[in-house]
């Protein structure tokens, strides 16, 4: 059967119209039969993407007067032409297709991309959007449903946003798993992923235009950042993000979260200010208080760590005092940072690692290690498992990425005779193992986080007088 008839459309000189795709739920249109083409008002236009399907990502301020209130949106570019305004000035502008809606009828329409920010509408709708069944009345405006800027001010116009194509960095210098199921995953989902090596960035420190550069250029304006630090370059890598987080970046893991989970010692005095449990812990200067030190834990077998040890390295387990009094002093004689902890015997060489992202444990596995070794570590020889958690366990798992205020972190708990007790929070865990073990699309649940904050949150109402 052939496509029904639509209904036809009187149009006036203005008129409210939709465009859905765009994250715009109203907004006010002149209709020009002078013009050929239709026009958006949009300001810091920006090309990204792949050469052969370049995207164009713009804002736009729907509302007249309100320049506090912007809509980011992102959308193919099917051309770039030379439009010339009433005034006589020709202009190159990028050109989108959309769909318009008005009256419950909806059809594509090309658009080119401009400023209007002078002009009382923030749209014209040109002759090509006016399809065979509209008919206009230039002396009339507003023979279609009216609409509201109101829309901007309600919950559902974050609801109702569209999953635009993002531009996204991905801070690392390694080509491993994770750095590859990030760029994959993302580029699937139809945005732009970028790495980014953190040593080749470098910072202009100024109080109105902070800026990030790169190889000699200013780096653009990203909608994320997702920090990959390794461990050797965490005080530079987090001056890195605290910049991004300055430009108003929204970064996954923020500076502050990272640099307290690397350095053990603050980790572990966040946890305790939280109330969060973990194995006894002691931290000492002093040579001379080795004694006392150990004390404070028990008695052996103890763990001696580093303090910015990662996958196990800088972790040695003293079977007794004594052999105990050796590594301290060993550590110390290297001038080494580090902790004395209990050794949790009943854990049996097991650990789980919970990855939590934004309010929720995706995924959790036991890792086990390998025969003799009492480091549970994948990087260690260790092997992994889906596992199923407790309440409890999934609770702390919880409280300590926000005592962190990490939005993606890898919770390492040991199960003790006692309850849980956190061994680590790690702001940079690994994908391979948890997505090998669970056979879950973890990287996945990270883009939802993302797409999901990153959404324009509604307006606040300005108050009159």
């Amino acid at each position: 059967m052939p496509d029904p008839v639509p209904a036809p459309l009187t149009f006036g000189w203005e008129e409210w119209v939709s465009l859905p795709d765009l994250g715009l739920p109203a907004i006010s249109a002149k209709v020009d039969t002078g013009a050929r083409t239709s026009a958006l008002h949009a300001f810091d236009i920006e090309v990204f993407g792949p050469n052969t399907k370049p995207k164009v990502r713009f804002a736009v301020h729907p509302v007249p007067g309100r320049d506090d209130l912007s809509i980011p949106c992102s959308a193919d570019i099917i051309d770039r032409r030379e439009v010339t305004s009433s005034n006589g000035e020709t202009e190159l502008r990028y050109v989108i297709r959309t769909n318009i809606e008005v009256a419950d009828q909806s059809w594509p329409i090309d658009v080119t991309l401009t400023n209007r920010s002078t002009m009382a509408s923030r749209m014209l709708l040109g002759r090509q959007a006016l399809v065979d069944h509209i008919s206009i009345q230039p002396t009339e405006r507003h023979l279609q449903p009216l609409l509201s800027y109101d829309v901007y001010h309600s919950a559902a116009v974050r609801r109702a946003a569209p999953n635009r194509a993002l531009r996204i960095a991905v801070l690392s210098r390694e080509n491993n798993y994770s750095t590859r199921r990030l760029v994959g995953v993302g580029e699937a989902r139809g945005h732009a992923v970028e790495v980014i090596d953190t040593t080749r960035c470098y910072m202009a420190l100024n109080a109105m235009a902070p800026e990030v550069h790169y190889d000699g250029k200013r780096l653009p304006r990203y909608d994320a950042v997702i920090p990959r630090i390794g461990s050797s370059i965490t005080p530079y890598g987090t001056a890195v993000i605290r910049q991004f987080e300055t430009i108003g970046t929204y970064c996954v893991n923020g500076s502050a979260g990272i640099t307290a989970s690397r350095d053990k010692l603050h980790a572990h005095q966040v946890l305790a200010r939280h109330r969060i449990g973990m194995p006894a812990t002691a931290f000492a200067a002093s040579p001379k208080d080795t004694t006392n030190l150990i004390g404070l834990v028990g008695s052996a077998p103890l763990i001696v760590k580093l303090l910015e040890s990662t996958q196990g390295k800088g972790v040695v387990l003293a079977e007794t005092k004594k052999a105990a009094e050796s590594v301290i002093s060993a550590f110390r004689g290297l001038k080494a940072n580090f902790l004395v902890q209990q050794f949790v015997k009943e854990a049996a060489g097991e650990d789980i690692r919970c990855l939590v992202i934004g309010h929720k444990v995706v995924a959790a596995i036991k890792r086990t290690g390998a025969e003799g070794e009492f480091r549970s570590n994948l990087h260690q020889g260790g092997t992994a498992k889906v596992t199923r958690i407790t309440r409890a366990e999934r609770e702390v798992a919880l409280r300590s990425a926000r005592a962190f205020g990490l939005n993606m972190a890898g919770v390492d708990l040991l199960r003790s005779e006692s309850g849980p007790k956190v061994l680590e929070v790690n702001s940079s865990p690994g994908f391979e193992g948890v997505e090998t073990a669970t056979n879950k699309d973890i990287v996945g649940r990270l883009y939802d986080e993302i797409e999901q904050k990153v959404r324009p949150a509604p307006a606040r109402r300005r108050k009159i007088g």
